[in-house]
């Protein structure tokens, strides 16, 4: 009896052995869903704050959490934090510091349906859509124009060599190429019109003409404005914001070309909302968000089909073949060998 008993007893466990083992694994719990978005934003701060205002009142339950820092201080954040993220979504810069990123692995892939809108993926997007275009801007000069009133024989730069002139000795202001795009786009503008030795020689005279270099890229149009150096070299469109704003300046263009940026944005690796900094990458990418820049003065040009230019006449100039893949691939040696060869980032104007 006591046998049949434990027969019994072992056939019916087996039996619940293999009822358990063809029942389909449980549900992993479900993580709530995030209410946060931590943005690393590089445009100007009027800009960051008003993308963060619109973006809260099209996706009502999620707070945007940003901090606004240069191209060149945001990449040295992202290594620092490379093992513990602190940010969900980079947002602004030109795209060479992306491409830096991307090559060092700090940017997730991400595969948007929005890339569709963009107007010419070969050059504004990541081919294995680690970042995203989403402005472009040409780089021009910012001239004080009481400065021009009390030096009559001055005029304001047409082309690159006349920032070399004697009347413009300790009279320009420009970033850090450490700390800004801007600047970083200026130097590699040069390199690729003249050539890298001859570029390198023209770099070392240009530096030396540098009343102070500043941290952001657009700040050299404010202080110029201000009567602090006579000429800035800085983005069209932020030169173009000093002018709205009432400062004396003068707008040209180099004629010998000018180098010009696109603005990028891309995911963090290990970002910890994912999902939100996908809401916000797709956002980015769609014509109503692109036609928000003027209202926060920021007049860069759109890079997706169906939103217009606020000033398209900021990209009707000679722009040069800008090689962003060489550019980005060798942002740390250049940047590296200015600093290093002729000047140190030091004491950077804020």
């Amino acid at each position: 009896m006591k046998r049949r008993i434990f027969i019994l007893a072992g056939l019916l466990l087996m039996l619940a052995l293999v009822i358990t083992a063809c029942q389909p694994p449980a549900a992993p719990p479900q993580q709530a869903a995030s209410n946060e978005l931590n943005v690393l934003c590089t445009p100007q701060v009027e800009w960051c704050e008003g993308m963060k205002a619109e973006f809260e009142a099209t996706h009502p339950g999620i707070t945007v959490n940003w901090v606004r820092m240069s191209s060149g201080e945001s990449l040295t954040r992202l290594r620092n934090e490379k093992d513990n993220p602190q940010f969900d979504i980079w947002w602004g810069g030109p795209i060479d510091s992306f491409i830096a990123a991307t090559s060092e692995g700090l940017l997730e892939q991400y595969d948007s349906p929005n890339h569709a809108n963009i107007i010419d993926k070969d050059l504004m997007l990541d081919p294995d859509n680690h970042w995203a275009g989403i402005y472009v801007g040409s780089l021009g000069f910012a001239t004080n124009t009481e400065w021009l009133a009390q030096n009559p024989d001055a005029k304001a730069p047409t082309s690159w060599d006349d920032l070399l002139a004697d009347q413009l000795a300790g009279q320009i202001m420009v970033a850090h190429p450490s700390s800004s795009g801007t600047s970083y786009t200026a130097l590699c503008t040069i390199l690729q019109l003249k050539g890298e030795e001859a570029g390198w020689e023209y770099l070392r005279k240009y530096a030396s003409q540098v009343n102070q270099f500043t941290k952001s890229g657009a700040a050299p149009a404010r202080f110029v404005g201000g009567g602090e150096a006579a000429v800035g070299i800085v983005f069209s469109h932020d030169i173009v914001a000093q002018i709205q704003a009432g400062m004396p300046l003068e707008l040209t263009f180099p004629e010998e070309g000018t180098g010009y940026e696109i603005g990028g944005e891309g995911i963090i690796k290990g970002a910890k909302n994912l999902e939100n900094a996908k809401l916000w990458y797709d956002w980015a990418l769609e014509p109503s968000t692109q036609e928000l820049g003027p209202k926060y003065n920021a007049f860069q040009a759109p890079t997706v089909k169906g939103a217009t230019a606020s000033m398209p006449e900021l990209l009707d100039v000679k722009l040069i073949d800008y090689d962003f893949d060489w550019c980005g691939q060798n942002k740390t040696a250049f940047i590296d060998r200015f600093t290093n060869e002729l000047a140190g980032a030091d004491n950077l104007k804020e």
